[in-house]
């Protein structure tokens, strides 16, 4: 295995992603209300509406904005809950990583090894499928 590693790094970042990007979305799938998730954003979605509706009323606009608030500050603090239970073991398999990648993947970007590059974009990509294919909210 460490010998495949070693041969086609790339490839692994890219598997190791879409694992931890699975792992994280199951998590929150399972830890988070998605009925409650899918109400809020819904809700969200009409108060955008009605602000652009009543831009000439700066009352109204305040309460909208206000609700949006809230609602905003709800879905954050549900997200908590998986965050707390995935960040240990994603800064084990990040640490793992980096031992491993940065030597076999030469370079940087920007200030960042070019390991990371290729894990950001497959796991935006393998995140944006899991969650459709797992209907998370």
């Amino acid at each position: 295995m460490i010998e495949l590693i070693q041969t086609y790094p790339k490839i692994f970042i890219v598997v190791f992603a879409i694992a931890v990007t699975l792992f994280s979305t199951i998590v929150t799938k399972y830890l988070t209300d998605q009925e409650h998730m899918k109400a809020m954003k819904s809700r969200q979605k009409e108060l955008q509406e009605n602000s652009k509706k009543h831009k000439d009323n700066p009352q109204l606009m305040m309460e909208i904005q206000n609700e949006m608030l809230e609602i905003t500050m709800k879905m954050m603090k549900s997200s908590f809950k998986p965050l707390f239970v995935t960040m240990i073991p994603l800064l084990i398999v990040f640490y793992w990583m980096n031992n491993t990648f940065a030597p076999l993947v030469p370079g940087k970007w920007w200030i960042f090894p070019t390991w990371i590059l290729y894990y950001i974009i497959s796991s935006i990509a393998a995140n944006m499928i899991f969650r459709k294919l797992l209907k998370v909210a």
